[in-house]
């Protein structure tokens, strides 16, 4: 087990708690997770443990959203997610933490001011008619969701991004990004495990926090079944920003 003082296990079980959160309510908010296991381990490690958490939360998000995710999204996503997954991994073998971290908070203020033009701009034309999801689109945030997942576990936001930009309703959106992240993080495993990043503490540790995840999640089951369209879409806005404004400074 891995040697922490008890405000650090404090922020684990936090961050446990938001990761299951975020998993079934809020997609993006496991940024608030991110920060803090980052504050208590090193950054790599911190990677690593965190996967195996979110791997926790996605069986639950998967059970209940599994029949409203898009598969055309899905598909359409690939390609450019693979590419982004790849060039992380090079990214995360070479680059330093600083390197990587602002590297990421550049990369979700862009996204985030993209996505905030693109509505408006679309805001001025017809309000509501849903908005284009095409290839350049896809392809920029595949990118993006890739890189950021693979190097941080930070695509949350990045695909949250997507979603709001394409107007996604909050079942759709939450069942796809379900799919979209229990596929992700099984395919990280590997390349995570090629890195020496799966030591037996880390194991252990996460054995201790993961009934907290459940917790989370059984939490943001019920949250989601409460929540308006718009405030949904204010508080994945504002939690990417507080995210991305972290990981610069």
């Amino acid at each position: 087990m891995i040697d922490l003082d008890p405000w650090a296990w404090a922020a684990l079980a936090v961050a446990a708690i938001t990761i299951g959160i975020s998993k079934t309510a809020i997609p993006g908010g496991n940024i608030l997770a991110i920060a803090l296991f980052a504050a208590v381990l090193p950054a790599r490690t911190s990677t690593a443990a965190m996967l195996l958490l979110l791997m926790v939360g996605d069986v639950f998000a998967l059970i209940a959203y599994r029949r409203h995710a898009h598969w055309p999204t899905l598909l359409r996503l690939a390609p450019a997610v693979i590419a982004g997954l790849l060039v992380g991994f090079a990214f995360l073998a070479l680059a330093g933490d600083g390197i990587v971290r602002r590297a990421i908070g550049v990369i979700l203020l862009l996204m985030i001011a993209v996505t905030l033009w693109r509505r408006w701009r679309q805001d001025k034309t017809d309000a509501t008619a849903p908005a284009p999801g095409g290839i350049l689109l896809s392809g920029v945030y595949g990118t993006m969701g890739g890189f950021t997942t693979m190097v941080a576990n930070a695509g949350g936001p990045v695909m949250s991004m997507y979603f709001l930009a394409t107007r996604t309703p909050v079942q759709v959106f939450l069942g796809t990004s379900a799919w979209f992240f229990a596929i992700i993080n099984l395919v990280k495993v590997p390349f995570l495990a090629g890195l020496g990043l799966f030591h037996v503490p880390v194991l252990l540790m996460d054995a201790v926090l993961a009934p907290l995840v459940v917790i989370g999640a059984l939490a943001g089951i019920r949250l989601a079944k409460r929540m308006d369209q718009r405030l949904f879409d204010r508080i994945v806005i504002v939690l990417t920003v507080v995210g991305a404004v972290y990981l610069l400074f």
